[in-house]
């Protein structure tokens, strides 16, 4: 079917190119053309496409078992992935809950969130606390808990605003202040959260949620060293969760299985909502993973999840994700994907902020780890008066750009500000088995891109 005559309705302006086929980071086109997937989707292929294991588990239980409903039976292949995910967090978590997706995963962690609290006694919690420049899932639950206002601003009158708050982003380089130091301004930060507490009253917080590192709004940003445990001291003071979302940034990407092991002060959460990497793109599937005592307060009330859908642990899916977890442990993947975080950071570094590179002066930031790299422009200084970009934003010229020079890249713009106004950045997550060969060539064509774009964008 041509793309010009499709009967979808798409998420985006244009009608995206149809693929065909996948064979490790590579996506071949129906026009054609073969291309690099750079971001491996949305940071969701950590294996690319087409591994044989992976193919053969799925392949294997579609002769076995293809369907059950959650309520009435359940599989092999979703009781060894619980078991596999609670025995690999090192005492972490004591019970796993599966959704369908990462929204689902997070709509799921609000509604466990306040069961448990119901479970224990304490129906008074009503309130959650996240923060701005944020993004949960887009659920109407999962909007109301995050807060970027582009995305928030056509569904703002049906979002919930008397349940859930918001207090200022872990965002050091746009907000935190001259005078401070790193730890003043974490310091600030766990005043600003306790104070929320306070004004909604301790008494009725049911938890904070946090991505441990922000993914396409703000583009792979992660906080301040001792953030996270100033946040959940403050939640441990009053008694409430604290949550974190590594739909994105979770299951290996940033190197350590765990993003809050590695990037989180190893603040351990109460609750954990994972999908992307669980799955790796072979199978639609999320979890939420509860600590020892958050399984302790549901099992001590009514012993069961009070939520659920229809595909919610499916035995292909769950045996999709065995397999591609499975692969991560037994071809030792964590240590290659630092050891490829740490070769994309210097080249980078080298072809965006070297002597003579075209685009240092509007270079704001490049940040990340292991297999999420986030690259943010800024357009705001004397030289930009230079360029005009005709009414479209950097981030998605050069996607487009990426994209016709044969690489996948994610491209977003409005998080440099609370207000959603400031900000270009682009986003690079190659799989975890990418070659020393494929890094380089994704950054060549990235850096090739974002010149072409300013190139082709000067007046004078």
């Amino acid at each position: 079917m041509s793309v010009s005559t499709t009967s979808i309705l798409h998420r985006t302006p244009w009608t995206p190119p149809v693929a065909v086929r996948g064979e490790g980071i590579y996506i071949d086109l129906e026009d054609g053309r073969r291309v690099i997937d750079g971001i491996g989707g949305a940071a969701v292929s950590c294996l690319g496409s087409s591994h044989p294991k992976v193919i053969k588990a799925i392949k294997d239980q579609l002769d076995t078992l293809t369907y059950v409903y959650n309520m009435q039976l359940s599989s092999k292949p979703a009781e060894e992935l619980a078991k596999l995910l609670i025995d690999t967090s090192n005492g972490a978590f004591e019970l796993v809950a599966f959704a369908s997706g990462g929204s689902e995963a997070m709509e799921a962690a609000i509604k466990l969130a306040r069961q448990y609290f119901v479970e224990i006694g304490q129906p008074t919690r009503t309130n959650f606390i996240a923060r701005q420049l944020s993004f949960h899932g887009n659920t109407l639950g999962t909007m109301s808990l995050a807060y970027h206002p582009t995305r928030r601003a056509p569904f703002a009158g049906v979002l919930d605003a008397e349940h859930f708050h918001h207090v200022s982003p872990a965002y050091a380089k746009r907000f935190q202040r001259p005078e401070e130091t790193e730890e003043q301004y974490v310091k600030r930060l766990q005043q600003d959260l306790e104070d929320k507490f306070i004004e909604l009253g301790p008494e009725t917080v049911i938890g904070f949620a946090a991505e441990t590192v922000v993914g396409a709004t703000t583009g792979v940003l992660g906080a301040p060293k001792g953030y996270f445990a100033a946040m959940k001291s403050v939640c441990e003071k009053y008694g409430a969760l604290f949550i974190l979302d590594e739909v994105m940034s979770g299951m290996g990407r940033m190197g350590s299985l765990h993003a809050w092991e590695s990037v989180g002060d190893g603040a351990a959460p109460d609750l954990q909502a994972v999908a992307k990497g669980l799955g790796g793109g072979y199978a639609s599937i999320g979890a939420v993973l509860l600590s020892p005592k958050v399984a302790k307060g549901i099992r001590g009330g009514s012993g069961l999840l009070k939520h659920g859908h229809t595909y919610q642990a499916h035995p292909l899916a769950c045996a999709a994700s065995l397999a591609v977890q499975r692969v991560i442990i037994e071809e030792n993947l964590l240590p290659k994907v630092v050891q490829n975080g740490e070769l994309m950071e210097e080249l980078l570094h080298q072809r965006l902020l070297g002597a003579g590179a075209i685009a240092k002066s509007f270079t704001f930031d490049i940040r990340g780890r292991g297999a999420f790299w986030g690259i943010e422009f800024d357009f705001s200084g004397s030289d930009a008066a230079k360029l005009d970009f005709k009414g479209q934003t950097f981030a998605m010229l050069v996607q487009a750009c990426c994209l016709k020079n044969g690489l996948i890249a994610m491209g977003m713009n409005g998080g440099g500000s609370l207000d959603g106004s400031k900000g270009d950045h682009l986003m690079l997550g190659p799989a975890y088995n990418a070659t020393t060969d494929e890094i380089e060539k994704i950054v060549d064509i990235f850096v090739e891109s974002v010149e072409e774009v300013l190139r082709e964008s000067l007046v004078c």
